[in-house]
């Protein structure tokens, strides 16, 4: 069953390698995790800052989506920073 799930082998039956398939892995978490960031982000600031959507963004509008994208950074940082720090205390626990 060359190939298929399970298999060491890819496709055209090189051997695949395990560590350079879960680097590959943790990029596409990665790169969706930023994804879904940007969405969420976008989402709230644009309810909280825009009240009637128009052609153009007014300058309290601009600094209003401005400083919500910086705080959600800033949230999100340090919630990231907490929960990474807790996953190495639980790691050294084991």
């Amino acid at each position: 069953m060359e190939g298929g799930f399970g298999s060491e082998f890819g496709a055209a039956g090189e051997k695949l390698d395990p560590g350079l398939i879960m680097e590959q892995v943790k990029v596409q978490i990665a790169v969706a995790n930023g994804q879904e960031l940007l969405q969420r982000m976008t989402d709230k600031c644009f309810r909280k800052c825009i009240g009637k959507p128009g052609s153009s963004l007014d300058n309290s509008e601009q600094k209003c989506i401005a400083m919500c994208m910086d705080r959600y950074m800033d949230a999100w940082n340090t919630v990231s920073q907490a929960y990474n720090s807790q996953l190495q205390r639980e790691r050294a626990n084991m």
